[in-house]
C-alpha cells in the first residue's frame, strides 16, 4: 500500500461560464491526501453534476452529467491548466453521462439514444443540432446511464445495465447487461460482452489493445459482498456471470442454475459497494515510473452499506498490471469521506492531460481537480 500523507493545498478559482465569475474557493480539499509528491488543485468549478470525461486533439474538454442534463466544453484559452471559461452544449437531455470524440464529432449517450454532434469546435458559440445514431437502446432508467469510448477498433462501445438489482431480462432484450459496440454512424450493432451487471467505466491496455472495465455489483447481500470488480476482455464473446455468478466465486442466491466455473474470473476484486466507475490507463510521463500504464479508478462510492459497517470508496485508487495479470489494489488519494462518514465530494470519472497530470471529476462537488507530480 502506498505511503500517504496530508497535503494543505491553494484552491484555484476557475472562471466559468459567459460571465466569468470566478467559484470554487469553498472547496475543502485541503482533506485530500496522496502519496508524496503529489499535489491537487482545482482545474475547474462551478460545473454542475460533471461525471464522464473526454479531451479532444486540439484540447477542449467535454464533460457529461447524469442529473443535471447537460453537456459542457470546459476552456483553458490560456494553456496555463486552469480552466477559464465552460460552455453549455446541450440541456434538457436524459441522463447524457457518455461523451466521446472522434474526427471532430461530440457523441452523447443518453439513455436510449446516442447523439452526434458535428464538427462542435468551430461552433461553441452556436451548438449545432444533433444528429441521432441510435434511438433503439432500451429505455429503463434503472443502471441505463451510459458510458461511451471509442476503441482501437474504431468502433464505438456502449454498456447497457441491466435494468435491476438483481434479475435476468436477457429473454425480453438481450443486450440487457452487455457491453454493446458499433460503427460510428450507429450500423452494426453487436454484443461484445455479456454478464455484465452494470459498466460505467473501460480503456484499453497499452500495448495490447485489449478492453479492461470495472463493473459494479449486485446490492442487498451484505456490507462485505459482493465486491466489485475490475475485468480484462481481451476477445469478444465473453460472459463474466451475472446474475448467477459475483466475484468469480459467489454464486447468486437467487440465479443459482448456472456454476461460477461457465464465466470469465474477474481480473481484481474490488472493495464491496466501492463503485466503482471511471477508469483509465495511465499514459502520461509525469507521475513516477511505477505508475506508468497502470489502471487508476474512481470510485464513486457506498450508498447502502449499514451505518455500523459505514461507507466504503469516495476515493481514488490504482490496480497495478502486469501483462494480463492485474496484482496490488492500492489506495491513491482520498479525503472526500470524513471521519464522520460524511463525504463532501465523489469522484467520478479521469482524464490523463497532455502534460501528464490527471484530470478527477466530482459530480458532487460541482467540480475537475488536476493532479500533478513534482517530486
Amino acid at each position: 500500500m502506498c505511503r500517504c500523507i496530508s497535503f494543505l493545498v491553494a484552491v484555484v478559482a476557475a472562471a466559468v461560464g459567459a460571465s466569468g465569475s470566478l467559484l470554487g474557493q469553498g472547496l475543502p480539499i485541503d482533506r485530500l491526501t496522496l502519496p508524496a509528491g503529489f499535489k491537487v488543485e482545482v482545474y475547474a468549478s462551478g460545473i454542475e453534476n460533471p461525471r464522464q470525461m473526454v479531451l479532444s486533439p486540439s484540447g477542449t474538454l467535454f464533460v457529461s452529467t447524469r442529473r443535471a442534463g447537460n453537456v459542457y466544453a470546459v476552456l483553458d484559452t490560456d494553456t496555463d491548466y486552469v480552466a477559464d471559461r465552460v460552455v453549455t452544449i446541450a440541456s434538457s437531455l436524459t441522463m447524457p453521462n457518455g461523451v466521446a470524440f472522434r474526427d471532430g464529432n461530440l457523441y452523447v449517450a443518453e439513455i436510449n439514444r446516442l447523439l452526434r454532434f458535428d464538427d462542435v469546435e468551430a461552433q461553441l458559440e452556436s451548438p449545432p443540432e444533433p444528429i441521432i445514431i441510435n434511438n433503439g437502446l432500451p429505455t429503463d432508467r434503472a443502471h441505463g446511464w451510459k458510458y461511451l469510448g471509442f476503441g482501437p477498433d474504431g468502433k464505438l462501445y456502449v454498456p447497457v445495465g441491466a435494468p435491476c438489482n438483481i434479475c435476468d431480462r436477457t429473454s425480453e432484450d438481450p443486450r440487457f447487461g452487455t457491453i454493446l459496440r458499433m460503427n460510428p454512424d450507429g450500423t452494426g450493432e453487436e454484443i461484445f460482452a455479456r454478464g455484465v451487471r452494470n459498466s460505467v467505466g473501460f480503456d484499453w491496455q497499452p500495448g495490447t489493445d485489449e478492453l479492461w472495465f470495472t463493473n459494479n455489483g449486485r446490492d442487498r447481500l451484505g456490507d462485505e459482498t459482493p465486491p466489485d470488480t475490475l475485468h480484462h476482455a481481451p476477445e469478444a464473446g465473453l460472459h463474466f456471470g451475472y446474475p448467477f455468478c459475483h466475484g468469480g466465486d459467489l454464486q447468486d442466491p437467487e440465479f443459482s442454475d448456472r456454476p461460477c466455473g461457465e464465466f470469465r474470473s474477474p481480473a481484481r476484486k474490488l472493495g464491496p459497494h466501492v463503485a466503482s466507475i471511471g477508469m483509465k490507463f495511465y499514459t502520461g510521463s509525469m507521475f513516477p515510473l511505477e505508475y506508468h500504464n497502470q489502471i487508476f479508478i474512481a470510485e464513486h462510492g457506498s450508498w447502502n452499506r449499514s451505518e455500523e459497517a459505514g461507507h466504503t470508496g469516495y476515493r481514488l485508487t490504482v490496480v497495478h498490471v502486469d501483462g494480463d495479470q492485474a496484482g496490488e489494489y492500492e489506495t491513491f488519494a482520498d479525503g472526500w469521506l470524513g471521519s464522520d462518514n460524511e463525504s463532501w465530494g465523489r469522484p467520478a470519472d479521469l482524464v490523463v492531460m497532455p502534460d501528464g497530470s490527471l484530470l478527477v471529476s466530482d459530480d458532487t462537488a460541482n467540480a475537475i481537480y488536476r493532479i500533478t507530480y513534482d517530486g
